[in-house]
């Protein structure tokens, strides 16, 4: 209700407010928590070497380091500087240095996940290890250790987190719809048809995800596992094409929508191969390795092949003019 009533300002101090809730709110679980595990020490005692590491063996078939060490990089670079969600805010700030502030400061928040997130993992795998099955690790922390006002918190704090990513994604959604889509084929739509259909398209945005939701829990049994390896196979062509239209400048436009293109193909093949395998429980024959290659590694596959494809479609030459000069016009109109 306040993204659709409240547009990009209502999500931006929501989500101040609710990521000071939520920081808190995980650092006190997590000293509770280390607390009853007995500290460091109790957790490596408890717990198998390889839960801290980070860096796992090439062989392991989700988080292989040459996935996780390259991959994340990917990600992140697609995420960070790229998605709609950051770039939007990022363009929100008062000027230029309020907005590379605002980058330095989230870069720095990056940190904490480490401690807040991925610790209260291994202190609920620790204290109840029969019962942590994945998703389940956060919420058994809350309901176990916590008193009743620091557990009203911590659901607050979960609901806020919850939202927080929510109300982002629904509010860039509906922007990209509106502003280049909507106004790009009825230019002369006035401001009030304008935020009208915002607002509808984020309702049938809302509407869309609800009915998506059973499909996830078949996708995956973790829903963090899902969410990256969707995201691993729609951002990888599209940092390849950032990245190269950014640092050559024989680049063109031709060859960035190719890229953009063949990525997203790629991607969508990939993605339907998970729910016939996976949720539809299909056997691909042949495509079956393919469909349980670890999702990071593709993701690194396919940026080097995009990376190959961006160069020789722009080798090739074509009359649509450089990617830099026009990526930038087109964004900033």
């Amino acid at each position: 209700i306040y993204t659709v009533s409240g547009g990009l300002a209502a999500v931006i101090y929501t989500d101040v407010f609710q990521a000071v809730l939520l920081v808190l709110g995980a650092v006190v679980i997590t000293v509770m928590g280390l607390d009853q595990a007995g500290g460091f020490e109790g957790l490596r005692r408890s717990l198998p070497p390889d839960f801290f590491h980070m860096l796992k063996p090439a062989s392991d078939p989700v988080y292989p380091w040459t996935g996780t060490l390259f991959g994340t990089i990917i990600l992140g670079t697609w995420y960070w500087c790229t998605d709609q969600v950051i770039v939007q805010k990022t363009l929100s700030a008062k000027n230029v240095s309020e907005a590379r502030k605002g980058a330095f400061f989230c870069a720095a928040m990056k940190i904490l996940p480490v401690f807040i997130l991925i610790l209260p993992g291994l202190i609920a795998k620790t204290l109840y290890p029969t019962e942590v099955t994945g998703d389940n690790a956060y919420p058994l922390l809350v309901m176990r250790l916590m008193t009743p006002g620091l557990k009203g918190l911590m659901i607050a704090a979960l609901l806020a987190a919850l939202m927080s990513s929510l109300s982002s994604v629904f509010n860039s959604c509906s922007t990209l719809i509106t502003m280049d889509v909507h106004k790009k084929y009825r230019p002369q739509a006035s401001e009030a048809q304008l935020v009208s259909v915002g607002r509808s398209s984020t309702i049938a945005i809302v509407v869309i995800s609800v009915v998506w939701i059973p499909f996830i829990r078949n996708l995956n049994d973790q829903v963090f596992q899902y969410l990256q390896s969707v995201q691993a196979y729609i951002g990888a062509p599209i940092t390849a094409t950032f990245l190269t239209g950014i640092l050559w400048r024989g680049a063109t436009a031709r060859a960035a929508m190719t890229t953009l293109v063949f990525g997203g193909c790629v991607g969508a093949a990939r993605f339907i191969g998970d729910i016939l395998h996976n949720a539809w429980k299909m056997d691909l024959g042949l495509l079956n390795p393919v469909v349980e290659f670890s999702f990071l590694n593709f993701s690194v596959i396919v940026f080097f092949v995009c990376v190959g494809l961006m160069v020789g479609v722009s080798k090739m030459g074509g009359t649509t003019g450089d990617a830099k000069t026009e990526g930038l016009t087109m964004e900033w109109s």
